[in-house]
């Protein structure tokens, strides 16, 4: 396996938005390599110019994990580039097929730089935030294998946030919508990201560290999708709401 390689494959399909075809048909990955992959994917970001912003959960419901035959969470990493405004523009000729799913972003606070149980999460948390997650496959019809997707960072492609709220409150049992010009389209609880959003981020603390990602301050974590994504079209307003948090949204050109 050459992970430069296979990274750089991975890069420009993401630049030129154009999709490549699945790396677990032509090279058998464990999972261990697929990280590897990631890692110097994201290394050719940054020595582009892009900046470490924090992290993406996946697979944190019963089951997406038993759809993919995985009894584990995935995780992937975040740029600064990648940050979409909350009410601002995500130009759909950027990505190679996008979609959308609501989440719950966490702030962080205090910086994480070991495994974290559940309160200590809550105490190196500054603030949470109703988010939209934009995921894009770089790989043909959005087929991919376990290994595949990590490879591609977990399809992680932009992030929306909306207004910080105080992380005291209980957020198991919200209500969570997506809307796409006004219309619901999905519709959710927080419960369905691992039973409580909170355990995300101590999913994020211990996979990080395997991996020497320590979580500084100011880095976001996104704790995972509360419902099925959804196809993006150019002329679409989408918005997320999260009872008690507000909303948060952004257009389609």
């Amino acid at each position: 396996m050459n992970a430069e390689l296979l990274a750089q494959k991975l890069f420009w399909a993401e630049v030129n938005s154009s999709p490549i075809g699945q790396i677990s048909k032509e090279v058998l990955l464990d999972l261990s390599q697929a990280y590897e992959i990631q890692e110097r994917l994201l290394l050719c970001h940054y020595e582009r110019g892009a900046k470490f912003a924090g992290v993406k959960m996946g697979f944190t419901s019963q089951a997406k994990m038993e759809q993919m035959g995985v009894n584990d969470l995935i995780w992937g990493r975040l740029t600064d580039k990648m940050l979409v405004e909350d009410g601002g523009d995500a130009y759909l000729e950027r990505y190679c097929h996008a979609r959308v799913e609501p989440e719950i972003c966490f702030l962080v606070g205090k910086e994480i730089d070991r495994e974290l149980g559940l309160e200590e999460a809550m105490g190196h948390v500054e603030a949470v935030a109703p988010a939209l997650e934009i995921i894009d496959s770089r790989y043909k019809d959005f087929r991919f294998s376990l290994t595949d997707v990590i490879a591609d960072n977990c399809s992680a492609a932009g992030f929306v946030v909306g207004q910080w709220c105080d992380p005291s409150e209980r957020l198991e049992g919200l209500i969570i919508e997506m809307h796409i010009n006004e219309v619901v389209v999905e519709r959710g609880s927080s419960s369905d990201i691992l039973g409580n959003p909170w355990l995300s981020v101590c999913h994020a603390s211990r996979l990080a560290l395997a991996a020497g990602q320590a979580l500084p301050v100011g880095a976001y974590i996104m704790a995972g999708a509360a419902t099925a994504a959804v196809y993006l079209h150019k002329g679409q307003r989408v918005k997320a709401s999260v009872q008690g948090m507000g909303s948060v949204g952004f257009n389609v050109i």
